[in-house]
């Protein structure tokens, strides 16, 4: 999971700008509605309504646009009706790609992730294709320096979390995606900051790239990112911290 926390730690700041602010309220409405759509507006047995709402209150959406979006999901509110797609993708360096998203127009998306990947040195890949490389997990990210080791291990363990890891500057927690609300309460008990808390795709193993063709991966994952029917971007990439570091700054 190289550079995976570096690269959630970089989102998040973007995330957090006035520019990216709109863009990040458009995906969660998508997302809160779609999740109300499917599994109803009880966040104790809708787990991806409930992590919805926890990524609209980090972005700071207002409380009358979540419980809009919700009733637009369970038809309470006349809305859009969004489908769900994920697109296997190849990019720069042969790291593979899982690209996941909400669409009121299939086509359309298609035609313009396409486009995109062509544009940035991507290709789309076969259904299937690179989705059997990711398991989907928990995953919380700390800095070092926010917590001791030994104490966080014992209280995300037995919380019910599966690992953690140290990459780099960060302990990398992860967990079924059952047990992961369980898991991140436990340490906002303890006041420990988290960098990054969600359920995403982890890679099974990871492909180590730098330089010129690191560069063009995190261009390409920016402009699929930033494409409002995207959710989400999925790479096994392994890139050091450094040129990642370099490309926030850039």
């Amino acid at each position: 999971m190289s550079g995976h926390s570096k690269w959630a730690s970089i989102k998040h700041k973007k995330a957090a700008t006035d520019a990216k602010r709109g863009a990040a309220f458009t995906k969660v409405t998508r997302e809160i509605t779609a999740a109300a759509k499917d599994g109803g507006r009880n966040i104790e047995t809708n787990i991806r309504l409930r992590a919805a709402i926890a990524r609209a209150r980090e972005v700071n959406m207002p409380n009358s646009n979540i419980e809009n979006a919700i009733k637009k999901g369970t038809g309470e509110l006349p809305g859009i009706i969004y489908e769900s797609f994920i697109f296997d993708a190849y990019g720069p360096g042969g790291v593979a790609l899982l690209i996941e998203g909400l669409t009121d127009n299939k086509n359309r998306t298609t035609a313009e992730i396409r486009n995109i990947l062509a544009k940035k040195n991507g290709s789309l890949a076969g259904a299937g294709s690179t989705a059997w490389m990711f398991a989907t997990k928990g995953f919380i990210s700390i800095e070092k320096n926010k917590a001791n080791e030994d104490e966080l291990m014992n209280v995300i363990l037995e919380a019910g979390a599966e690992d953690m890891r140290t990459e780099g500057n960060y302990y990398e927690i992860t967990s079924e995606p059952a047990t992961f609300e369980a898991v991140k309460d436990a340490i906002k008990a303890k006041k420990i900051s988290m960098v990054t808390a969600e359920i995403t795709k982890i890679p099974n193993s990871t492909i180590r790239i730098q330089g010129h063709e690191a560069k063009q991966l995190l261009e390409l994952m920016e402009a699929l990112e930033d494409y409002e029917d995207v959710q989400a971007v999925h790479a096994n990439f392994d890139i050091p911290d450094e040129e990642l570091e370099k490309a926030a700054q850039g």
